[in-house]
């Protein structure tokens, strides 16, 4: 069953008289529990379709239906709604509060989705510790390596329980053997069920995923699914 489906996807930047397609008439699906990386050089459009993917951007054509909702045309207070509702998100960046603990980083869509204290505390704890860091609660961003403040961005995009993970260059800002440790967690998310789509540039990494996406020139290049894939480091 399709977890998210787009079609004839164009999204085109002007500058001037300059016409940019950076994608031009992209079409794919996602089923539910599949895990797909996107890859591609700079310029290839994926970063383009992760943020439509994300519902931080609009296309100027075609069509983007997310849970069996159509979401191309929403309003900027519906995209926001719906990314809060639907979609978990990991940067390369971390984008953490650098002020706030892990626990209360990890709060933050429990905040925007009005949930009591009580039960969003609970939630919280219950998502540090699927990652690891149950005893990293009341850490600061300062005062945990480049790999746990990851395990941080990832139970942030666990705790909402939305049934989408969309991560961009997630390993980007770490070394290989936590890069082989994140991605060891996100085959286990994917086992317990959860869809994920990834933004990589590493065919290392897009190879713990069972399809991928190659990009160029605002179009698909090739869909690639494998048989097996990496599991754990």
């Amino acid at each position: 069953m399709n977890l998210l489906s787009v079609r004839d996807i164009v999204k085109i930047y002007r500058t001037g008289d300059v016409e940019l397609r950076a994608l031009d008439g992209v079409s794919f699906s996602v089923d539910q529990g599949e895990f797909v990386s996107i890859m591609g050089h700079s310029g290839s459009g994926k970063s383009t379709m992760m943020n439509i993917l994300g519902c931080l951007d609009t296309p100027d054509e075609g069509s983007y239906v997310l849970d069996g909702k159509e979401v191309a045309a929403l309003s900027r207070d519906e995209l926001a709604d719906i990314r809060n509702a639907k979609i978990g998100f990991v940067f390369q960046g971390f984008n953490l509060l650098p002020r706030a603990t892990a626990l209360e980083n990890v709060e933050l869509p429990l905040i925007y989705a009005n949930v009591p204290s009580r039960e969003r505390r609970r939630r919280s704890k219950e998502a540090l510790d699927r990652v690891g860091l149950a005893d990293r609660m009341e850490h600061r961003p300062n005062q945990m390596s480049g790999g746990q403040q990851q395990r941080v961005a990832i139970a942030r995009a666990l705790v909402g329980g939305t049934p989408l993970i969309l991560a961009d260059e997630p390993t980007g800002n770490l070394d290989s053997k936590t890069s082989e440790e994140i991605m060891a967690l996100f085959v286990a998310l994917n086992d317990e069920g959860k869809t994920i789509v990834l933004v990589t540039h590493e065919p290392d990494v897009a190879a713990y995923s069972g399809r991928t996406l190659m990009f160029r020139d605002g179009r698909i290049l090739s869909d690639e699914r494998r048989a097996g894939r990496v599991r754990n480091p």
